[in-house]
């Protein structure tokens, strides 16, 4: 694990937000907290506290592995499922043409070995 003495995951959660199509003040109003506050977040400014933490998580339903995923061990293979927030939004024939385009290219690695 790559050692950094001060944690910043404020880019973290700004890719979450707009991965889930969230403004700052869209953010903040539904997890009760002050815009200026997700801004300060955000650029690292500030921490957030556990419990803003869990409203973070809550609201977007993922875990603080996700924010805190360059700092932790588990889970190298999260760039999938990070890339994949959203994913539930989408329209059904968006949703199919990912699940077509997986199975393709799975398809394809597999006739490559």
């Amino acid at each position: 694990m790559k050692k950094k003495s001060i944690i910043k995951i404020g880019k973290n959660i700004k890719l979450i937000r707009r991965s889930h199509g969230y403004t700052q003040e869209k953010l903040a109003e539904e997890i009760e907290v002050s815009t200026r506050h997700i801004s300060d977040i955000e650029q690292d400014k500030t921490k957030p506290s556990y419990e803003v933490l869990t409203r973070i998580c809550n609201f977007f339903e993922i875990g603080l592995d996700e924010i805190f995923k360059e700092y932790l061990e588990i889970g190298k293979e999260n760039k999938i499922n990070y890339s994949l927030t959203g994913f539930e939004k989408l329209s059904k024939k968006d949703k199919n043409t990912i699940e077509h385009l997986i199975m393709y290219f799975n398809k394809e690695n597999k006739t490559d070995i």
